[in-house]
């Protein structure tokens, strides 16, 4: 027995002696990586204008919307990276003016973006030389693709919105509250405009352009690594 206990110590200790003594963490957090991907929850804000050919007076309204959202960024250098922003949004749309009291229904938004972002890091790019510490403040601009999807006509037969460009303006703040961890606050405005088509049961379509340009803003929590 006592020969059977001293192998089975020898073996685990070679399988100890084997194995790392610390398993390797899954992300390598760091304030200085390459990486930070960030969780927010969104307001997506429209300020919709719309118009509608042969309706003078024609307008809608466009709710808003609260959604989850991811985003990655990497960083080419400590000031200068790129973000990619991935949220779907749903919002149901009135008639207003000329178009008062209509059920236009509503539409799903897939609204990729991507900005270039500068993010400063020492209060001498502004004001002087200290260092910022835990507060990281950025600024950025980028290019947005919205595509529109399951849209329900409300009382029409049928409407269809073009997927559409845009321009970006971002603006936030990242707060480091442990080693590589962020709470993060960010503003975005989206100058988008896209063109509509409504199709009725027994009468010609009506056609029309609609700005949505959404004001986003977001808080969240996000790890660099």
């Amino acid at each position: 027995m006592a020969r059977k206990n001293t192998i089975a110590a020898a073996a685990a200790a070679a399988l100890l002696l084997a194995s790392p003594a610390v398993a390797e963490p899954l992300l390598d957090l760091s304030s200085n990586g390459d990486w930070l991907i960030r969780v927010r929850g969104l307001a997506v804000i429209p300020n919709e204008d719309l118009s509608a050919q042969g309706i003078p007076g024609a307008d809608a309204s466009i709710d808003v919307d609260y959604v989850p959202e991811l985003d990655i960024t990497y960083f080419f250098t400590p000031n200068i990276a790129a973000e990619l922003i991935l949220a779907t949004t749903n919002h149901d749309v009135a008639g207003r003016g000329a178009l008062g009291g209509a059920d236009i229904g509503s539409v799903w938004l897939l609204p990729p973006t991507l900005t270039l972002q500068y993010h400063v890091t020492q209060l001498g790019e502004w004001t002087g030389s200290e260092a910022l510490g835990r507060l990281k403040p950025y600024v950025g601009a980028g290019v947005n693709y919205t595509m529109f999807y399951d849209a329900n006509p409300g009382q029409f037969a049928s409407i269809d919105y073009d997927n559409a460009f845009g321009f970006a303006l971002q603006a936030g703040l990242d707060y480091e509250i442990a080693e590589g961890v962020y709470l993060n606050a960010d503003v975005k405005y989206v100058f988008l405009n896209t063109d509509w088509t409504i199709n009725k049961n027994s009468a010609a379509p009506i056609r029309g352009s609609v700005d949505v340009n959404p004001l986003i803003v977001g808080l969240g929590v996000g790890v660099r690594f």
